[in-house]
Parts: C-alpha cells; sequence; structure tokens
C-alpha cells in the first residue's frame, strides 16, 4: 500500500450499483477524485461512456460533466484503493429463503479487504446491515485498520441526487479521530449531520424501512376489506383524509416490494429473536396482495378463459429495477395456474414484453402493478376489465 494517500480520493465497493453510483456522482461533482470499483463489467462499460446503467434522476448530465472534469472512474479490480483516504462500502447484503441475513457473506468480503488497505485509510460501511456487524468488522480488522465508520444511506432509490444534500447523514463509529474525518466528507454533500452510536445507527436504518413497510402493509390490509366488501378504498381513504390531519400518514395500497423494505424488516425481525410480530404480519399482508388480486377475479371470472395484461413489471412506478418485485411474483403465480398472460413495461426491457397498445387491445383483464406516470394518461377501453390497486 502507498504511504501517502489523497484525502480527495474515494473508492467505492459496489460503486455501479444503486446506492454507490449516485453517491459517486455526488461527491465527483464536489470535485473529489471518486473511483468506482464493481464487478458489473457490463456497468462500468457504460457508466465510462456517459450511460446512466439504469434510472436515476438527473445522472446523465452529472456524468458525463463527471467525466469531462476527470472526477470519476471506473474499475473492476481493487487497484485504485491504495491512494484513496476513503473507502465506502455498497454491497448488498441479501437474505437467505427462510428471511435470514447472510452475515457471514458479508463479513467474507472484510477478510479480503483486510489485505489492501492501510491503517490511515478510513473504512466506511453503507449497505444496510445486521445490528452488531460493525462491531464484527472491526474485529476482522483489528490490527490492521480501526477507522470503521457506519453511514447508512437513506434515499429513495431514485431520487438520490436529490435526496442526498437535503438529507441529514447519521454518522457512527468507535474512535473519535474516524468519527471526524467522515463528518467532514459528508458534511461536502449535505447540511446536517447527526453523531451517533453504531448501534443506534446500524437500527435507525432498520427501523426507517421496517417503519415504512409496516405502513404500506396498513394501506394493503384496509384495501382488502373494501375489497372484500365491494368498497372503493382509495374512496374511503379520500374520505379519511379530507380535513382530517391524524389520517394524511396512510399511503395508498399497492404493491409493496423492492431489494430495501422486505428485507431489513426480515434482518430487524431476525435480530429481535423472530419476535417482531408486527414485521412478520406485514410481510404477510404485503406478500399476498398478488394472490388476493388472483382470488378475487376467480370470484367473478373464468380465468381460464381470459388473458390477463401485467401493465408494469418493476417494483415501484419510475424504475427499471425489477428486483423482488412483486409483478413479477404475480406473473409468476398466474402462470403456475396456467392462465395467459401478457406483460409489458415502460422501463424495464425483457423479450417477452409487448407494447402497452398491443396488451390493451388483446387482454381481458388488464392489472396495473406498477403506477408509471405514461399509464395515467391512457383511456382504457370500456370493455376491459381494469384493477388498480394504486387507485391513482
Amino acid at each position: 500500500m502507498a504511504k501517502r494517500l489523497n484525502n480527495n480520493e474515494i473508492s467505492i465497493i459496489g460503486g455501479a450499483g444503486h446506492v454507490g453510483f449516485p453517491l459517486g456522482l455526488v461527491f465527483a461533482s464536489k470535485n473529489f477524485k471518486v473511483n468506482l470499483i464493481d464487478y458489473n463489467k457490463i456497468y462500468l462499460e457504460k457508466i465510462s461512456r456517459g450511460i446512466p446503467p439504469f434510472l436515476e434522476k438527473g445522472s446523465k448530465k452529472l456524468l458525463k460533466r463527471c467525466l469531462l472534469r476527470k472526477k470519476l472512474f471506473t474499475y473492476s479490480n481493487y487497484e485504485s484503493l491504495k491512494n484513496s483516504k476513503f473507502i465506502v462500502i455498497c454491497i448488498g447484503t441479501p437474505i437467505d429463503q427462510r428471511l435470514k441475513p447472510k452475515v457471514k457473506e458479508f463479513l467474507k468480503f472484510f477478510n479480503f479487504l483486510k489485505k489492501v488497505v492501510s491503517k490511515s485509510q478510513i473504512i466506511i460501511i453503507r449497505s444496510s446491515i445486521f445490528p452488531g456487524v460493525v462491531k464484527k468488522v472491526c474485529s476482522i480488522l483489528k490490527g490492521k485498520n480501526k477507522n470503521v465508520v457506519y453511514c447508512p444511506e437513506r434515499i429513495v432509490q431514485g431520487k438520490s441526487i436529490d435526496e442526498l444534500p437535503k438529507l441529514p447523514q447519521v454518522v457512527a463509529g468507535f474512535n473519535q479521530p474516524s468519527i471526524t474525518l467522515t463528518r467532514k466528507l459528508f458534511k461536502k454533500i449535505t447540511s446536517k449531520i447527526i453523531i451517533t452510536s453504531v448501534l443506534e445507527a446500524e437500527l435507525i436504518k432498520l427501523f426507517s424501512n421496517a417503519n415504512r413497510y409496516i405502513n404500506f402493509s396498513i394501506a394493503n390490509q384496509l384495501y382488502m376489506i373494501c375489497k372484500e366488501n365491494n368498497l372503493n378504498f382509495s374512496k374511503v381513504r379520500k374520505i379519511m383524509r379530507d380535513g382530517y390531519e391524524r389520517n394524511l400518514n396512510l399511503p395508498v395500497a399497492g404493491f409493496t416490494a423492492g431489494p430495501c423494505l422486505l428485507k431489513d424488516t426480515m434482518q430487524l425481525s431476525s435480530f429481535y429473536k423472530n419476535k417482531f410480530s408486527l414485521g412478520h404480519t406485514a410481510m404477510k399482508i404485503n406478500e399476498n396482495i398478488p394472490k388476493f388480486l388472483i382470488s378475487e377475479l376467480k370470484k367473478k371470472y373464468n380465468l381460464r378463459k381470459k388473458i390477463i395484461g401485467i401493465l408494469g413489471l418493476t417494483f415501484k412506478a419510475e424504475t427499471d429495477d425489477i428486483r423482488d418485485s412483486l409483478s413479477i411474483k404475480l406473473l409468476s403465480h398466474l402462470k403456475k395456474m396456467k392462465i395467459k398472460t401478457l406483460q409489458s413495461d415502460e422501463y424495464y426491457q425483457d423479450k417477452k414484453n409487448v407494447k402497452k397498445e398491443y396488451l390493451m387491445k388483446h387482454s381481458d383483464i388488464i392489472i396495473i402493478a406498477a403506477p408509471h406516470n405514461n399509464y395515467k394518461k391512457i383511456k382504457f377501453p370500456k370493455n376491459k376489465i381494469i384493477v388498480d390497486i394504486w387507485g391513482k
């Protein structure tokens, strides 16, 4: 390792992903030299050519500017680490089929990192992690590096560039020098820094996502109640909120999915020794929405004689990301039942996709599974059965 580090250089591991890429752009726009390190060579190649690898508001213009000013670089190896004062970890923290966090896989990476870092580098973990992991990382790096800091990301996917300057950044660590340097670093991109203990920071991240996941499940459960009683939940919700501020926090119903909310709720449940009953109930409600919609349709129609069109495949509106998408799970359920389907999406490309115009013409039942903005403009034929859980 080089003895002299560049205090203005940051290496982001997982730098081509949904967390690392926009973070790298924002730091590069503030005159840091940023190295994006990732195993996804396709994404890296796109970035190097000025093409964002996925939908991220404002990224195209910013990426071209950072490349032109020679502030952003891409690597598929770890060579760039040697001169970087700051190393930011943005690798995934998945759960297994039993909904348990894969902690060993995450920690395994730090056994490798131990071989290539120096004692004066600052290691910033940004991934959503199981409580206690930062302490375990410190144990792995003991004797080689003591500067481990936890700075959880808090952005909404697809809006990182807008949100990073506005959202307070939580910073936590076990020694004051690394906390101070990390605080100064993030002060360059956001105005408010909140210092907490490490366990507080780990739980703040999981609590935040669990809170959102549970809140969405309330709306979905109320939607089910209304549906089974032939009521329009959107109308009921509108009246509930009309002039009554206490109900303003009730979200719309919809497919609650994606790579964070369920995963982090289950990480919290595992930490709490599976006593997090609210989280498990929320999971059952949210994950069962596709089956509920099918069940409601079966009460009224012979689905074997219908073609069902799935409009929107991504896990939420205005993204091209299908990770943990309930739209995809809905398709899977229908195919297992041997029901004919058509699928379409505004952003996600797939060889099985058809144009939305074709889907509307040839489907008997149309389910709006991801409420992309373009779907709001559609005038659906009156002879079609429309299922819009979002009610928008």
